[in-house]
């Protein structure tokens, strides 16, 4: 019985729901452990997101025989000079735009509530029901926008949490980018010659899921937001720059993204035009289909192969569970830990394949 497939199998879950119960039982010595990895974990994800935007640079000096602190240097000076730009050109007018889109949220909602009056007043056939529902919804809506922005403030104070910890971000980027080919060596070499070459094509098989989602994603998403802002420059759509910045931060997140990116760019174009809407939807269909057809084909390919349906509930489970970050990070941790079970069960087939040729 001990070799049967179900009787490991059942054991091996069991053990697993045991060594949760004992985490469960002793969290006292985790909790610490945990705050300490919270505090390091934001510096060390930015500077491993920086590493994989920059680490094609520093590669592309080298080429030039440019040694390696050098090339360094060169990714620091133009990551510099890129945030100079954003500062200098893109984030006054982007302040500018959303202080005046949120000082123009009182007179969107009186509009509202008197559409829906007028509304209910020429219409005779609306249940009672519904005139209820329709009378606590408009009372309401006051209270229901301040629950949106006090979400979209606790995300701003998670965003200025988060710049706080960027203090940190280049010197765990310069180690990175100096030292980070060492670091398979270094792990690998505690165990022998097979293991170590099954650890190291696992973590090469890693690093490329890594390269795919944050080169890819953070790419499509740029150029998403720039045909988002050129479409609505060409409309002539309020707020543009702020819509299209925002939609460039929304589409980081894999398909329900662009969903969410465009909610905004309709409200903004409803209250300024009616016919904003047939626009602005036609510009956001343009784009998605450009960047469905053309640019994330060419820019990350089928490397990660994540059904829609399991990205759509890994997102949300991930929501419930941390919030916003929950929702950034969770696809690629879910795609490093399909990377890390496939590998180990391609790794069994093989094991077993040549187990069954020797007793052959």
């Amino acid at each position: 019985m001990l070799q049967k497939r179900w009787f490991q199998t059942l054991t091996f879950f069991i053990l697993v729901f045991l060594l949760i119960l004992l985490i469960s039982l002793t969290n006292f010595i985790f909790t610490p452990l945990l705050k300490y990895i919270g505090a390091v974990a934001l510096p060390i994800i930015g500077a491993g997101i920086l590493f994989y935007l920059t680490k094609p640079v520093m590669h592309f000096f080298e080429r030039f025989k440019i040694p390696r602190g050098i090339s360094i240097l060169f990714v620091f000076l133009l990551l510099i000079f890129t945030g100079f730009l954003i500062t200098t050109y893109i984030a006054p007018i982007a302040q500018t735009q959303f202080l005046n889109l949120v000082d123009n949220i009182p007179k969107m909602v009186e509009a509202v509530q008197d559409l829906i009056y007028y509304w209910q007043a020429n219409q005779t056939v609306i249940p009672d029901e519904v005139n209820k529902t329709i009378n606590n919804f408009t009372n309401n809506l006051q209270s229901h926008l301040e629950n949106v922005m006090s979400y979209l403030f606790g995300f701003i104070s998670q965003l200025i949490s988060f710049i706080a910890a960027i203090v940190l971000v280049p010197f765990f980027l310069f180690f990175m980018l100096k030292d980070g080919e060492k670091l398979v060596p270094h792990i690998t070499q505690i165990f022998e010659k097979k293991k170590a070459e099954n650890i190291r094509n696992l973590l090469h098989k890693i690093d490329v899921t890594l390269t795919a989602f944050i080169q890819g994603q953070l790419i499509v998403s740029f150029c998403v937001g720039v045909l988002l802002f050129i479409g609505y420059i060409s409309i002539g759509l309020n707020y543009s720059l702020t819509l299209a910045l925002f939609a460039m931060l929304m589409n980081v997140i894999p398909f329900l993204g662009p969903f969410i990116a465009v909610v905004p760019a309709l409200i903004v174009g409803a209250f300024q035009d009616p016919m904003m809407i047939v626009w602005v939807s036609i510009i956001t269909l343009i784009a998605q289909q450009i960047e469905s057809n053309f640019i994330s084909p060419n820019v990350m390919g089928r490397v990660l192969d994540l059904h829609p349906l399991t990205v759509i509930t890994v997102i949300l489970a991930a929501g419930s569970i941390a919030g916003f970050l929950g929702i950034l990070f969770a696809v690629p941790f879910y795609a490093i830990i399909k990377t890390i079970i496939v590998h180990f069960y391609k790794t069994y087939q093989d094991s077993k394949e040549h187990k069954d040729d020797a007793l052959i």
